[in-house]
């Protein structure tokens, strides 16, 4: 199951007035804010995998922000914490970022401000958050391999690359739109390989300052620890965003990736998230960097690109929604596979996540359909129709496939009443079957 993106903001404050301003502001952009007056208080519900961040002020009584920072990276060093401060703290502030806050307010702020810094952390959060329940979840390479559906030749040759890429030792650069799957490639590249059993460490580069993405990055860490260059060594170390890193911070890289023996003891997996418009990676990065991380490369495929993929990764989501909220999976019309196979997908795979759930959920409700999922998607992101070329045979394959598997669904597997239904014979009923993968045994 998809992890769900955090957006619970606890924000702490012994002023009243302050907080009530602050929660409004954040609820009016789209969080989820939850207000204590004392740190001991947010304590209480503050745990090592907590789904989201805290803002909190610096001075107040009892336990003040600093030493709630230092008791909230001793629980859990990824939580991102934003403090508030008053002129006079800045200097305070600057020291709670080299131990790891992920960044500080000066009193009066902007709220848009604010709220901008909130959503870079709470990306981060989310990143890290999802990398975690990866390490759990993936005990092997063959489960997480399992993870990459898709019978499209992209995603045959994906899977080909990862085994052969996860073998090898050199540093590796994953390229491709936004949603489709960089960071569970990241973490299969690591466990088909020979450093499976070691560390896999994974940071982002996403709207974090200079100094404190340095010393995360290569120390020193004065609140203890090891930079993550070093925590990884023998291991994997995952660069979310590379193209953020300011040039001063490349080359930083570029040293210690040339100051490795070979094999290197620290192997480098960079993920690129975004390109800005008419600019390549090769554009964002310096020339020297880019060819040492892109000596191997993958470029993963943007789902609209995949045909009946996309219907399978339908499928297999809705199932597992269906599964977690207790109601039947919906049953996909031609009208819906058609809609689905010629949607432009610009969030790729996490979009696609996010109409298996609606869809289980319209269709515990009795209303909706998939088709009106998709055409809301498509104008809210100001979407058409992709005109990439896809043959008729493709969507009368779909059709076909659908339709078998909706009827064999409905007859709970009995051929006879399936023959019936669709006016086939057996034999070609059969030939159908064993084109689309469909058997018998999964309906019974």
């Amino acid at each position: 199951m998809a992890g769900r993106t955090p957006n619970r903001v606890v924000v702490i404050d012994d002023e009243q007035d302050m907080r009530a301003s602050i929660s409004q502001w954040l609820s009016l952009s789209g969080f989820q804010p939850e207000t204590y007056a004392s740190a001991e208080e947010a304590l209480a519900v503050l745990g090592a995998d907590f789904p989201g961040i805290v803002l909190s002020d610096i001075r107040m009584p009892g336990m003040d922000g600093m030493a709630l920072l230092k008791k909230l990276m001793g629980m859990d060093a990824s939580l991102p914490v934003i403090l508030i401060t008053g002129h006079g703290d800045v200097p305070m502030a600057v020291e709670a970022m080299r131990l790891g806050a992920f960044d500080f307010l000066e009193k009066p702020f902007d709220p848009e401000r604010m709220a901008d810094l909130a959503r870079n952390a709470l990306k981060a959060r989310g990143l890290a958050l999802e990398s975690r329940a990866l390490r759990h979840e993936l005990a092997d390479g063959t489960a997480i391999m399992h993870r990459l559906v898709g019978a499209s030749s992209e995603m045959v040759r994906l899977r080909e690359d990862i085994l052969d890429y996860g073998q090898a030792d050199g540093h590796v650069l994953i390229d491709g739109e936004t949603g489709t799957g960089k960071t569970l490639v990241a973490h299969a590249l690591h466990a088909v390989g020979p450093r499976a059993g070691r560390k896999f460490v994974a940071v982002s580069c996403a709207g974090v300052e200079d100094d404190a993405l340095a010393a995360k990055l290569f120390g020193p860490v004065e609140s203890g620890g090891l930079p993550l260059v070093e925590e990884a060594r023998g291991g994997t170390l995952c660069i979310e965003d590379v193209e953020a890193l300011s040039p001063a911070l490349q080359s930083r890289l570029l040293t210690f990736i040339n100051d490795q023996p070979a094999p290197p003891a620290t192997r480098i997996v960079a993920i690129c998230n975004d390109h800005k418009p008419g600019r390549t990676l090769e554009d964002v990065l310096r020339p020297d960097l880019y060819y040492r991380l892109a000596a191997m490369k993958l470029t993963l495929p943007p789902l609209r690109t995949r045909g009946e993929d996309i219907l399978a990764l339908f499928k297999s989501y809705a199932t597992d929604y269906s599964e977690e909220y207790g109601c039947p999976a919906p049953d996909l019309s031609a009208q819906d596979a058609a809609y689905l196979l010629q949607a432009p997908w610009p969030g790729n795979i996490r979009q696609l996540i996010s109409i298996a759930e609606q869809s289980v959920l319209q269709n515990r409700r009795g209303s909706g359909s998939v088709v009106s999922l998709v055409m809301a998607e498509n104008e809210a992101s100001g979407g058409a129709l992709t005109t990439e070329g896809k043959p008729l045979k493709d969507y009368v394959e779909a059709f076909e496939k659908t339709l078998i598997d909706n009827t064999m669904r409905r007859h709970k597997g009995s051929i006879v009443a399936v023959m019936e239904e669709l006016c086939l014979p057996r034999r070609t009923l059969n030939e159908k079957m064993a084109k689309y993968g469909l058997s018998r045994s999964d309906y019974t």
